[in-house]
This record gives structure tokens, C-alpha cells and sequence, in this order.
């Protein structure tokens, strides 16, 4: 039997607060039940058929009847909530993470089911565009240096999204892959199989030891942090990964950019909720370039459309134009550093 997705009730006597938590609690793949100012409830909002699973409560005048409505129905209450910063701020996904934070310990996830077993069955689509050719100067390379390092953050309908965009991109890239995807550590060795089935990217979940290798995949494991030595060895922190999702894309971004500056790029791909925005700026301000899915192509465009209200997203596209762009960019890059 599938387990009831966690429904949340809002009320709030701040119409902009009422529509941040709306974002945060949609954005975040929770059941939005009701979403109402005090004066607009009436008796049928407290009954037993009506029950959320939490009152989410921000009020700036107290208001004693209403709070004894909403204490009598046993139902937990979530106070307390800070002030939503305005969006587009470093302040605001924070704030949107600690609302997350709140709600999980009180509900638990949301119910997110990612079903792999489609991209196990479907053959390559021939209609597809062409595979991105590789340019000339990169065919004529010998050096095998891993040049970038891209992370590829994706959470739900995402591995659909990665798999499509690494059919594009042609070997010999000088570029090692990390994948930041949002998934039960049980499915993480089916994801290393359904993602390289037509492209034979050599793939695998991240182990202390091995090394970033160009044209290579590295699963970011679901249990541990992993980092990077400066000679892109992975290291196991043996610790969980810091925040509510695991692995933690904004842990990984933050990772990746301290270790590689301007050789960092993350593309964000289909997703729930608002990981990657915390470090985001960070990668920028380090020398990375950020890239997310255009909405139109996502499952979900809550994550990337987050990215993108930070200001540090440079290109949105399809998974084709992400790997054209990826292709092109790599390519001007390292002949400015040749010339």
C-alpha cells in the first residue's frame, strides 16, 4: 500500500508570507490542503474530514479563538516561522530550507516515488537529435587530464533528464561527472545501469580512493559525504551529508567549487524543492559556471526554477542544449588557455 503523501495546512494573516510558504510547501512535494487568511475560515476548515497532518501558523495579530479552533483538533501546529526574505536573495533559500527542516521533523518526507524501471525498458528514441560531435582540437588532444569537473544535480524525474543528456555527449571530453540525484539508496546500483545504457559511459557510485576520471560518472553515494583532494581523489567523510536530503546537492556544489574554482560546472536538471541554491552563489563567486533544465522539459522545475531565482544561472535549456552548451564551452575555454 503506498503511504498518504503528508498534507499541510496554512494559515497566515500575511498575504506574501502566505504565498512563500505555499512555495516552500508545493516546492518541497508536500500537499498543500488550505492556504487561508484568518477571517476567511469557517467551521467546516476544523473538522476530522478536513484534517492536515500540520497547521503551518504565522500570524501577526493574536488571534485566541482561532488558536483554540486549531489546539482542540490534536493536530500538530508548526510557530514560529521567520519572515520570508524576498526571492532571489541568499537569505530566501535558507529560510525555504528551514521551513522544510521544521515540516520534516513533524511529517516526515514527502512521498516521492521514482520509478527507474521505464529507462530500463525503453530503447533509444530514434527521432533524437544528432549526437553532438566532438570538436576537431579535442580529437587531436593526447592529454587524458580530467580539465572540469561537472555536477549534475537532479532530483525527482531527474534520471530521465541526466540519462538523455549524457546520450548527447560525445566521448573524449576532457570532463569528469558527479551526480547529486535525490533517490532511495536502494536504487542507486539499478541508477548506475538505467543511465548508461546506450551511451557506455563507465559509471559507478562513489568509493574513498578512486579518482575523477574524463568521460567518467561518479555516483554521489546516498549514505556518506564524499569530497575532493585537490588531484580530484574522492575522500570519505564517513559522516551523513549535512541538511534534510541525502546526498546533498548543496554539499556537493560547495565540494567541487572549493576544490576546482573555474574548472567547476553544475547543471541543474528536473527536480523537487530548492538544494543547490545555498551554494550556488558560492560555485559563481569561485569561478564556476551554473546551467539548469528550461521548465518546459522538467517533471518538476521546482529545483532548477530555484537555481535560476539566485541570478547565477547563465544558460537554460533542453538536455541537448545543455550538452551542446557543455561541448562549446569547454572547448573555448581551453583554447583561451592555450592561446
Amino acid at each position: 500500500m503506498t503511504k498518504r503523501n503528508p498534507r499541510v495546512a496554512i494559515i497566515s494573516d500575511m498575504s506574501l508570507q502566505r504565498l512563500a510558504l505555499a512555495h516552500a510547501v508545493k516546492g518541497h512535494g508536500y500537499d498543500l490542503v488550505l492556504n487561508s487568511a484568518p477571517e476567511r475560515l469557517d467551521e467546516k476548515t476544523f473538522s476530522p474530514a478536513n484534517s492536515p497532518d500540520v497547521w503551518l501558523i504565522d500570524l501577526q495579530d493574536e488571534d485566541d479563538d482561532l488558536l483554540d479552533k486549531v489546539l482542540a483538533t490534536d493536530i500538530p501546529v508548526l510557530f514560529g516561522l521567520d519572515q520570508a526574505p524576498p526571492q532571489g536573495t541568499r537569505q530566501y533559500p535558507r529560510w525555504e530550507r528551514r521551513v522544510f527542516i521544521k515540516l520534516h521533523e513533524i511529517v516526515g518526507h514527502p512521498v516521492i516515488q521514482e520509478n527507474l524501471e521505464p529507462l530500463e525498458r525503453t530503447p533509444l528514441n530514434p527521432t533524437r537529435p544528432k549526437h553532438i560531435v566532438l570538436p576537431t582540437d579535442m580529437m587531436t588532444r593526447k592529454s587524458q587530464r580530467v580539465e572540469f569537473v561537472c555536477v549534475l544535480a537532479a532530483s525527482l524525474g531527474g534520471p530521465a533528464a541526466v540519462k538523455e543528456f549524457l546520450d548527447y555527449v560525445p566521448a573524449g571530453l576532457p570532463v569528469s561527472f558527479v551526480l547529486a540525484q535525490h533517490i532511495d539508496a536502494r536504487m542507486q546500483e539499478s541508477l548506475t545501469r538505467v543511465l548508461v545504457r546506450h551511451n557506455q559511459m563507465p559509471c559507478q557510485i562513489a568509493k574513498g580512493g578512486e579518482h575523477l576520471q574524463s568521460g567518467h560518472l561518479l555516483i554521489a553515494p546516498v549514505e556518506t559525504e564524499i569530497d575532493f583532494s585537490a588531484d580530484g581523489q574522492v575522500i570519505s567523510r564517513n559522516i551523513k551529508w549535512d541538511g534534510p536530503y541525502s546526498p546533498s546537492i548543496d554539499q556537493v556544489l560547495a565540494n567541487v567549487s572549493r576544490r576546482f574554482h573555474k574548472r567547476s560546472i553544475a547543471i541543474i536538471f528536473s527536480g523537487m524543492g530548492s538544494d543547490g541554491s545555498i551554494s550556488g552563489p558560492l560555485m559563481v563567486e569561485a569561478g564556476g559556471v551554473i546551467w539548469a533544465q528550461d521548465e518546459r522539459t522538467c517533471a518538476c522545475p521546482s529545483q532548477p526554477d530555484s537555481m535560476r531565482a539566485t541570478g547565477c544561472v547563465s544558460f537554460t535549456g533542453n538536455p541537448f542544449d545543455l550538452a551542446s552548451r557543455l561541448v562549446t564551452y569547454v572547448n573555448n575555454s581551453l583554447q583561451a588557455t592555450a592561446a
